[in-house]
């Protein structure tokens, strides 16, 4: 076994984007296909962590952080918040579903886009840097997240927890031990 691991390096980072895109694209296809809106939400929240594994593979780790704070921690929760509240996760049974019987029409138009795109994306001569992106700044805004903006952030936190507290005791539904 070699002492240098750096020669497996290419190869894990290979497999490790070809895992994150599966992760994006078989969330958004989980989404556009699902029939239930909340396991559509949940399928929006694997395909939000695939593209939160690119910025990683992209060495953009504070695009990442972000990433998984504010659009799975934040943006995905509110929205499995509404479809709690709203109570709308389940299909009535008299409804067809939610295929389109026009999807026909769209497809040719879809696939000629989608060659496009790949003819453009094949005929670019991407440039490559390799330098490391700077340290500095995301180390300061760190430091004063944690230092001067640390009680707002203790306090929008524990407000999303009274939030979602609430938003379950409302959405909820009653029990019969509950009415008696």
């Amino acid at each position: 076994m070699p002492s240098d691991l750096s020669a497996f390096a290419p190869l894990m980072i290979q497999t490790i984007f070809i895992i994150m895109t599966f992760c994006t694209l078989g969330g958004a296809m989980g989404v556009v296909s699902s029939r239930s809106l909340f396991h559509s939400a949940l399928y929006l929240i694997l395909s939000l962590f695939g593209v939160a594994g690119y910025y990683v593979l992209l060495s953009a780790g504070f695009l990442a952080v972000i990433q998984l704070m504010v659009y799975i921690g934040a943006i995905a929760i509110l929205i499995l918040f509404a479809i709690m509240f709203s109570r709308g996760t389940a299909m009535d049974e008299k409804h067809e579903g939610q295929a389109n019987q026009q999807w026909w029409i769209s497809l040719p138009i879809v696939m000629v886009m989608f060659l496009s795109l790949i003819g453009v994306l094949g005929s670019v001569k991407w440039p490559i840097q390799e330098s490391a992106p700077a340290v500095d700044m995301v180390q300061n805004l760190g430091v004063a997240f944690l230092s001067s903006y640390l009680i707002p952030f203790e306090v929008v936190s524990v407000l999303l927890s009274v939030a979602l507290i609430g938003a379950v005791m409302l959405a909820r539904e009653e029990t019969s031990k509950e009415m008696k």
